[in-house]
């Protein structure tokens, strides 16, 4: 099954466009989880038991567990999220991007390593950097597109003179990752939150590939005016192209005692309702 049928699947299975992001801080644990970098597997296997049901995608991002050398809990955690919850595909998200014979090796890590079944990436380095993901003919990419920090504007805003129409570098990744580059059919747009009137540009652009948006929760973005922005109906009730909506703070420390689990699934539960409630009739 390719990363696509997976995501769809998971969103029909359990009817959500949440993605719970795994960021875990070991200084932000409950007292009774054990405290440090030892504690990372077992905190984020909660979560994960707790909100499976709830969740069309898991996204660990690799940072917070590198930073602790935590790497092989990430791999043990990758594992429990198969044994638990085999319909829910992983994205890993680690914003790789750099040349052709280090992206294979990058690619190897995601995919082989970890087992991920998409992974975001950075579009800079061009075509050739993200070439040896698509390889991997059932794996997912997202191409970082209108990211929800407001330093994006640096970038991603400004217009490019050399390309027909002068579109916004998000709006050209957007026509690339639409058009040329998504040789395996696999690939999909980070969008921000923050952003709903972008989220829209890029729907237009890229009617059919898979939006992840970020900033859902504690970033402040909006879920209604994300999903009303990113949702064109298939006519059967679902959607042309998939919706991703990620938000992990705003679950993962929803309670600072051993409740943690039971109150991350709460807020997953929320989320989930209002952004299904937001769906355009």
């Amino acid at each position: 099954m390719t990363f696509i049928d997976q995501l769809r699947q998971a969103t029909a299975l359990n009817q959500s466009m949440l993605c719970v992001g795994l960021d875990p801080e070991p200084g932000r644990f409950p007292a009774g989880v054990v405290q440090g970098a030892a504690g990372i597997y077992d905190f984020c296997a909660r979560i994960v038991d707790a909100t499976a049901d709830l969740v069309c995608a898991f996204k660990p991002q690799i940072a917070y567990f590198a930073a602790h050398r935590a790497e092989d809990q990430l791999e043990r955690l990758v594992q429990h999220m198969r044994a638990v919850a085999p319909q829910v595909p992983v994205i890993l998200d680690a914003k790789r991007g750099d040349i052709g014979s280090t992206a294979e090796q990058y690619a190897k890590e995601a995919f082989e390593r970890y087992g991920a079944d998409a992974v975001t990436l950075s579009p800079f380095m061009g075509f050739d950097s993200v070439a040896p993901y698509l390889r991997y003919k059932d794996k997912g990419v997202f191409l970082l597109c209108r990211t929800s920090n407001p330093g994006g504007d640096d970038v991603q805003a400004q217009r490019l003179a050399s390309v027909t129409g002068q579109p916004t570098v998000f709006e050209h990744i957007a026509q690339l990752a639409a058009g040329p580059w998504n040789t395996n059919g696999q690939v999909g747009l980070v969008v921000g939150a923050t952003y709903p009137q972008e989220i829209e540009r890029v729907r237009t652009l890229a009617p059919a590939l898979p939006l992840l948006i970020p900033g859902v929760g504690a970033q402040g973005g909006d879920a209604v005016a994300t999903v009303r922005a990113a949702w064109r109906s298939d006519g059967q009730g679902g959607a042309v192209g998939p919706v991703i909506v990620n938000s992990s703070r705003a679950i993962l420390y929803a309670a600072d005692d051993m409740q943690f689990a039971d109150a991350a699934r709460a807020v997953a539960q929320a989320t989930r309702a209002a952004l299904n409630a937001a769906r355009p009739t």
